[in-house]
């Protein structure tokens, strides 16, 4: 089964892809409806957090306060790692879960939906990662569009993620969403049908004897961590020259 991690930016349009490729049949495993049910009242990552930040960030009804517990995390890092430390791992718990749910059902393909795939560095354990992208300005404004928020407000958002043009250093396939509806769908429906067949037939082969499968995966992901490697070091060496360039 082919494991696609998909990402982009805030307001770049990844919500709407994954939703076209839902549509289109393809399993989506969506990281922020687990982020919203890993904290249900009475599971083990909602205990924690009342542990750690009281019992003032639950509502009245027993679930979390979201906006109270936003404002005590935002603008301060070590709160934020001590509740990236709760969530994210109950995240990836489920992620797995899901994709393994699809491997027994026996799709072909299955998408990760994760925001911060490239920060959390889950797109190393995925087949290929996708981001959709659209320009920093376009980006900007279709925030404060969709917010109705200030120029200001808009740009510190986007300065707190890592910012889009980074994340298509990742990218194994772009979907560039800087155009009309009908463009992107015209992009996703390509997608849809390359993954298909990079899927091919190979993939009932690896469903009925999963230790091929497996043996297939191991081999993808270090493949992978072959190819990160090499990039890293070219840039690497791209930046000491540029160093010794500058008088």
């Amino acid at each position: 089964m082919l494991v696609i991690g998909l990402t982009g930016g805030i307001a770049t349009g990844k919500s709407t892809v994954s939703a076209q490729l839902a549509a289109r049949g393809i399993p989506i495993i969506d990281a922020d409806v687990l982020a919203r049910e890993v904290v249900r009242p009475g599971t083990r990552a909602l205990q924690k957090i009342v542990k750690t930040f009281g019992p003032e960030v639950l509502q009245a009804d027993g679930t979390l306060d979201r906006p109270k517990l936003g404002a005590i995390v935002f603008g301060d890092e070590i709160q934020r790692r001590k509740l990236n430390a709760i969530v994210h791992p109950a995240v990836r718990w489920g992620m797995a879960l899901g994709v393994l749910k699809c491997w027994l059902r026996g799709e072909r393909v299955c998408i990760l939906d994760v925001p911060l795939l490239i920060e959390s560095k889950i797109y190393q354990w995925v087949g290929k990662v996708v981001v959709v992208y659209c320009s920093a300005e376009l980006q900007l404004q279709r925030l404060m569009k969709r917010d109705g928020s200030t120029r200001e407000a808009a740009r510190a958002r986007l300065k707190a993620q890592l910012p889009i043009a980074e994340k298509l250093g990742f990218a194994d396939i772009v979907i560039d969403n800087s155009g009309t509806q009908a463009e992107l769908e015209v992009q996703v429906d390509a997608f849809a049908r390359r993954l298909y067949l990079e899927a091919g037939w190979f993939w009932r082969l690896k469903w009925l004897c999963p230790p091929l499968g497996l043996l297939s995966a191991l081999w993808r992901l270090i493949w992978r961590r072959i190819k990160y490697a090499r990039a890293a070091r070219r840039a690497r060496k791209a930046a000491q020259k540029a160093e010794t360039r500058t008088p």
